[in-house]
């Protein structure tokens, strides 16, 4: 026998399908909800929680309660792909907004991940990663410039970064991510368009080619609340 906030979460998923709340309408308070519903506030919040965390409602201070869209699968971190395939496998419309795109010497945190001697130069690409036309990813990589002297030729508003790897010949075929949970600070909420203290994932990547050189730092900071990421594990022999 379904629950009553079972009930009330089906009902108001079926009216977001339905288009009666489109993407980016402000639904009811739950004062309103309960009302119309004639249960409690708790059971209300129970359900737009549940609809919260399937990623079709967003809670936004000082605004309400939001219709979004689903949350964005990220399958990459189970292997080496670009963020643009696993967005485009999944339907959506990507696009990326290109900060700084420059040479300069490595800093000490971007020389041991890349394993570069002190003073080696390399590309800093920083980006903001639209999907379906709302912020989703910033993400800042270094390259070694000595083994891709030509990457400043591409041009990545439109060129997928591994593409271009690729293309001159040292593709990244594995990578070591480490994942952490932390919050926006004021410049990365309004980058990613969200409010300051609102749940972040973090991702630093090194990926090397075949030969097992480093040749790729990035951090990657994503969205919390419209993104999920995948993995997949075994046990250890």
């Amino acid at each position: 026998m379904a629950t009553l906030y079972s009930a009330i979460k089906d009902d108001l998923l079926a009216k977001i399908k339905d288009g009666l709340y489109k993407e980016g309408d402000i639904i009811p308070s739950e004062v309103d909800l309960a009302k119309n519903y004639g249960v409690s506030r708790p059971t209300i919040r129970q359900a737009l929680q549940i609809l919260v965390n399937e990623g079709y409602l967003e809670k936004r201070r000082r605004r309400g309660t939001i219709v979004t869209k689903p949350k964005i699968e990220q399958a990459f971190a189970m292997g080496v792909r670009s963020f643009e395939d696993d967005m485009i496998r999944a339907g959506r419309v990507v696009r990326s907004a290109v900060i700084i795109f420059k040479r300069e010497i490595a800093g000490e945190d971007v020389a041991t991940h890349l394993e570069l001697p002190q003073h080696s130069e390399v590309f800093k690409l920083v980006r903001l990663r639209y999907v379906d036309e709302q912020p989703n990813v910033f993400v800042e990589s270094y390259l070694p410039a000595e083994r891709y002297p030509s990457l400043d030729t591409y041009d990545f508003t439109t060129k997928r970064l591994y593409g271009a790897m690729e293309e001159i010949g040292k593709p990244v075929v594995r990578a070591h991510r480490k994942l952490e949970a932390i919050k926006a600070d004021s410049a990365l909420a309004a980058l990613l368009d969200i409010d300051a203290g609102d749940p972040l994932f973090l991702f630093h990547t090194t990926g090397r080619d075949e030969d097992g050189v480093a040749v790729e730092y990035s951090i990657a900071t994503y969205r919390g609340e419209n993104n999920i990421f995948e993995f997949d594990v075994s046990r250890a022999n």
